[in-house]
Parts: C-alpha cells; sequence; structure tokens
C-alpha cells in the first residue's frame, strides 16, 4: 500500500502556522513522556513531518485505509496506539475549527482493532532484586543513587518520567511516601514498600538537602545538582542487569514487577491501580505477570 492510498494529495501542500497549532494542542495535552511517542506514531501515519501535514484534510475513506494500513503492518496495541493518536489529532482539528463536527465524528468512526499481543515487559525475580539491592549496596556514590532509582522504579511503582522529575519537597520528612504528579498533572500518594525509605535515606544523606531533583548526576563519585535524564536511567538499567549478570530489564519492568508482587501478596486491586495512577483498573490487570506460577497456585486453593 502506498503512500497515495493513504492521505488525499491536498493534505501534502505544507500547513499554516495557524493549521500547525492543532498538533501542537494536541502534544501539550499529553504527558511529557508520551509526547515524543505519539508524535513518533503521527509521523508513521502521515510518512513526513507531521508538523507539516493538514490533518484536518483527512477524511472517513482516508482513516479507513490507514487503519488497516497499520492493522496489516503492527500488532493489535501497537496499531491501537496510533489510532489513538490520529483521533486525538483530529479532535484538536475540530477543537480548532479547522474540521466540521460531522467530518471529524466520520473520520473517528473506526473499528476496533481486535486480537491480542504478547504482552511486552517481564517482571523480576526476588533474586534479581536481591543481586540489584546488594550490588547498589556497595557502589559508592553511584551506588547510592542507584539505589534510590530502585527505591522508586520497583519500590514505589514510579514511572520513569515521574521518577527523574521528583523533587526532594515531594518526599514525605519520614521518607516512607511520595507526593507524585502523574499523568495529566494529577497528584496522587504513593507509599513505598518495606526497605525502599532505607535505599531512599542512603542516596540523601549523600546528595544533601538542597531543593532540587531527587535524581542527580553523579560525576567521579560527586553529586551533582543536574535531574537525571529518562535516557540516562534506561542506560542504568541496562548496565545493572550487566554488572549482575540479569536477563535485559526496562524501567518499567521494575514497575511491573511492584504491581504484580503486591497482587501475588494479595493486596486490594484498587490499592494497587491507585498507587500505580491507572484511570482504568483494566490497565492495572495488565501489569500483572505472575503467569504460570499464579495460575498453579490458584487452582490449588480447590481440592476435588
Amino acid at each position: 500500500m502506498e503512500r497515495a492510498d493513504l492521505i488525499p494529495s491536498n493534505a501534502v501542500t505544507p500547513a499554516s502556522d495557524g493549521q500547525r497549532r492543532q498538533f501542537l494542542t494536541y502534544l501539550a495535552r499529553l504527558a511529557p513522556g508520551s509526547r515524543e511517542t505519539m508524535a513518533g506514531c503521527l509521523a508513521t501515519i502521515c510518512r513526513g513531518d507531521p508538523w507539516a501535514f493538514r490533518w484536518q484534510d483527512l477524511r472517513r475513506e482516508h482513516t479507513l485505509v490507514i487503519r488497516g494500513w497499520l492493522v496489516e503492518r503492527y500488532a493489535p496495541a501497537t496499531a491501537a496506539k496510533h489510532l489513538a493518536a490520529l483521533r486525538g489529532v483530529l479532535r484538536e482539528s475540530w477543537r480548532s475549527g479547522l474540521m466540521d463536527g460531522d467530518a471529524f465524528a466520520r473520520a473517528v468512526d473506526l473499528p476496533p482493532v481486535k486480537g491480542n499481543s504478547a504482552r511486552a515487559g517481564r517482571a523480576l525475580e526476588a533474586r534479581e532484586l536481591a543481586a540489584l539491592v546488594e550490588h547498589v549496596s556497595s557502589d559508592g556514590v553511584r551506588g547510592a543513587r542507584d539505589g534510590a532509582l530502585l527505591a522508586l522504579l520497583y519500590g514505589a511503582g514510579l514511572r520513569v518520567a515521574e521518577a527523574v522529575g521528583l523533587e526532594l519537597d515531594q518526599v514525605a520528612p519520614d521518607l516512607r511516601s511520595l507526593t507524585v504528579r502523574g499523568k495529566g498533572s494529577k497528584l496522587r500518594t504513593v507509599w513505598h514498600t518495606r526497605g525502599a525509605d532505607r535505599l531512599l535515606a542512603r542516596w540523601l544523606s549523600v546528595r544533601g538537602a538542597a531543593q532540587g531533583p531527587v535524581l542527580c548526576r553523579v560525576r567521579h563519585e560527586r553529586v551533582e545538582l543536574l535531574p537525571l535524564g529518562t535516557q540516562a536511567v534506561l542506560e542504568r538499567c541496562a548496565y545493572l542487569a550487566r554488572k549482575c549478570a540479569l536477563a535485559p530489564f526496562t524501567p518499567h519492568d521494575l514497575r511491573r514487577s511492584f504491581a504484580s508482587d503486591l497482587i501475588d501478596a494479595g493486596a486490594d486491586l484498587s490499592a494497587v491501580q491507585q498507587l500505580l495512577g491507572h484511570s482504568k483498573v483494566t490497565t492495572t490487570q495488565q501489569y500483572d505477570r505472575r503467569g504460570e506460577r499464579a495460575k498453579a497456585a490458584a487452582a490449588q486453593r480447590v481440592s476435588l
């Protein structure tokens, strides 16, 4: 399927500054950590510069073909994510007066993407977490900082963007809870798992009490009060996996492990949902990575 099959010819004409605002407004509504991802989805759809594309010129015959093109090439969850981005930017086109209500309603009236994808990510086992804690506990200043990273990603189940954006004044004096600003700028209180407060306390004793980001850079065993970026967190997780001889894991895998272990320990699903900052409990259920062990244990609860 070629580009000409996906989009109307007039949509290739560069958009004016006023028309570009629909894309900017759409991105502004998203959480900071989602903007790059959804902009990439729209770039894939238009196969060009999403800033210059005239999204308001798309009609239902175009969006139906786009949907078919995505379904042919991507897993269901990935195709659905691209369509969510498309619906979002079209909604801003309508809100901006660039697209009439009837054209918008027809363009976004698309059949849902059906099918199941293999769920991404994994949950770390207890022995893996123990190996990580043992390593960071003996690795100097950088290890103290990485211990705080584990405390936030696993011990509190934070998203990467939430962890790197956490400021010192958002940490409770007793270090047992955090006030986190999540998606949509929603505030929530998150409580640590046992032991996470010790890792956090060790790092803060090294970092000092100056206001600023909790997770800072470490250069030559010296603390620099500059925020740790998302890419740096990804690199630290890759480094820790190598040093501890573990299978690769991502920052989000630590968040999944937090949720999965809480569910395994019998925590109320609604409480886990609130800790993670999910708007829907079905999203929380997808974080359960207990797998066959959980199903086997459930089966043993009943006897014949």
